[in-house]
């Protein structure tokens, strides 16, 4: 099979319009999806360890995609790098690491710190390409970043969040924008499904150990074992599908928008679910944050390229 095109080839998507209607309802599942992940996590928490956490919703998520035929597909030799670099970096260490950041932090303040994705995946791509970002893109991360520095203000102050727990959130989510760079291109060769099914298969293997180990610490709980088997099969095997058609689609900057809704979905749960109550400055940094997503959703524009020395 022919080999997956760069990122730079592809860190644009293959959509060059705005966002049509079935986009948006994309990029919505998908934050739903993703926002609901930490609720579970938290829930699994009670019983089971992070370890077996992680090496137990990375496989669970592979099965349920190798399903589909369409999963099935075999990289090119020259591609298995980026997928072991993927797999590792993208989806085992975020799901260790988020597991393990919830041991000492909130889930809602974990879905909202979540939300720096896009300005480090929209750096990254800018070095990738080596074109700055468009005035219009500029404008939408900056309100996108300080719609979420009011979303979590509240959570921030009030919480006795750790440096570590918050250390491994923003750790975890650098990798995920690093990740998203690799993906776009082998999304764009072998579908979603196939890069879901083979990262996490790299992820498996590597949290195995962990899963072993964490399997000593853990006891059997119907709430959480039912919890990780909703985290496994939805919020990981069809949320990375989901997310990964969306770095093929839109871009990797564009389709990290995503992440600017999660801490909204993390909230409405929060309210809901947890009865937590919402600040007036978060309904605001919520509104912000939305359109700053809308104007990064815009027709695909890319600055001239930065003058090399």
């Amino acid at each position: 099979m022919e080999r997956a095109p760069t990122a730079r080839q592809s860190v644009e998507g293959t959509h060059e319009g705005g966002f049509r209607l079935a986009d948006w309802g994309h990029i919505a599942l998908t934050a739903v999806i993703f926002g609901s992940a930490f609720l579970w996590i938290s829930v699994a928490l009670r019983s089971l360890s992070p370890g077996m956490i992680g090496f137990v919703r990375v496989l669970l998520g592979a099965g349920a995609i190798a399903l589909f035929r369409s999963a099935r597909i075999m990289p090119a030799r020259a591609d298995w790098y980026r997928i072991v670099a993927a797999g590792i970096i993208g989806q085992a260490m975020p799901a260790l690491l988020f597991a393990m950041a919830e041991e000492r932090i909130s889930s809602s303040l974990t879905g909202m710190l979540v939300s720096g994705i896009p300005i480090f995946t929209a750096v990254l791509a800018a070095g990738i390409t080596r074109r700055l970002p468009t005035a219009m893109r500029v404008v939408g991360l900056t309100l996108g970043f300080a719609g979420i520095a009011l979303l979590s203000s509240p959570a921030l102050r009030g919480s006795s969040a750790g440096a570590i727990g918050v250390g491994m959130v923003i750790t975890a989510t650098i990798g995920y924008a690093i990740a998203s760079n690799i993906y776009a291109p082998l999304q764009q060769t072998y579908g979603a499904k196939a890069v879901v099914l083979w990262t996490l298969s790299v992820a498996s293997i590597v949290l195995l150990p962990f899963g072993v180990v964490g399997a000593g610490e853990s006891s059997f709980e119907w709430p959480s074992v039912i919890a990780v088997v909703i985290l496994g099969v939805i919020g990981t095997g069809l949320a990375r599908a989901l997310l990964i058609a969306a770095f093929g689609r839109l871009g990797t900057v564009r389709g990290s928008i995503i992440s600017y809704l999660v801490p909204i979905v993390a909230l409405v749960l929060g309210v809901v679910v947890l009865n937590e109550t919402v600040e007036v400055i978060q309904l605001i940094g919520a509104a912000i944050a939305i359109f700053g997503g809308y104007l990064i959703s815009r027709s695909k524009q890319v600055a001239p390229p930065v003058d090399e020395a």
